[in-house]
C-alpha cells in the first residue's frame, strides 16, 4: 500500500490555516468531503473527535495522525496537512505536530486501517522526511517528496 493510493492532489493542504487540534481536524475533514462525495465533514469531524477523546492520534516527532471508521465508504481515503507553526495536539512526548496525516477506514475495514496506520507511522518516523517536508516551499514540492518516499518505503 502507498500513500498515494490513500492520497490525491487535491487531498493535499499546502499550509493549514487551523490553530488548535480541533481546528486541523475540521479543515482536513472539509478537504477531504470536498473530492469525496460520500464523506460528509460534519460526520466525519464527530467520529474523529470521538476517537480523539480515547487518546491522542499524535504519535510525537511533530507528527499526528486522526483517524477513524466512516459508515458507507468503500476504500481507505486520507488527506495530508501541514502546519510549519506547529499545533498543539496533546501529543505523546507533548510537543506540538506540524505534519498530519488523517486517515478514513471502511467500517469493516480493522485489518487494512491497521496496517496503513503502520505504514504511515513507520514512513513519518524517518526525520530527513519530516525536515524536507517543514522546509517544501510549494505543494507540488510536498506532493514529490511524499511520492518519493512512497518508492523508498
Amino acid at each position: 500500500m502507498k500513500l498515494f493510493d490513500l492520497l490525491t492532489p487535491d487531498t493535499v493542504i499546502e499550509e493549514l490555516k487551523a490553530t488548535t487540534k480541533e481546528g486541523v481536524i475540521r479543515e482536513m475533514c472539509e478537504c477531504l468531503a470536498a473530492v469525496n462525495d460520500e464523506i460528509n465533514a460534519d460526520e466525519l469531524f464527530r467520529i474523529l473527535m470521538e476517537r480523539e477523546s480515547l487518546g491522542s492520534t499524535g504519535i510525537g516527532d511533530g507528527v499526528a495522525i486522526p483517524h477513524g471508521k466512516y459508515p458507507g465508504i468503500k476504500f481507505l481515503v486520507g488527506a495530508f496537512g501541514r502546519s510549519r507553526q506547529g499545533v498543539e495536539f496533546d501529543s505523546m512526548d507533548g510537543k506540538p505536530a506540524h505534519l498530519f496525516f488523517l486517515l478514513v477506514a471502511p467500517e469493516n475495514s480493522a485489518g487494512l486501517h491497521l496496517k496503513a496506520l503502520a505504514r504511515i507511522s513507520r514512513i513519518f518516523k524517518v526525520e530527513r522526511l519530516r525536515k524536507k517536508l517543514l522546509e517544501a516551499s510549494t505543494k507540488e514540492e510536498i506532493i514529490e517528496i511524499l511520492q518519493e518516499e512512497d518508492e523508498r518505503a
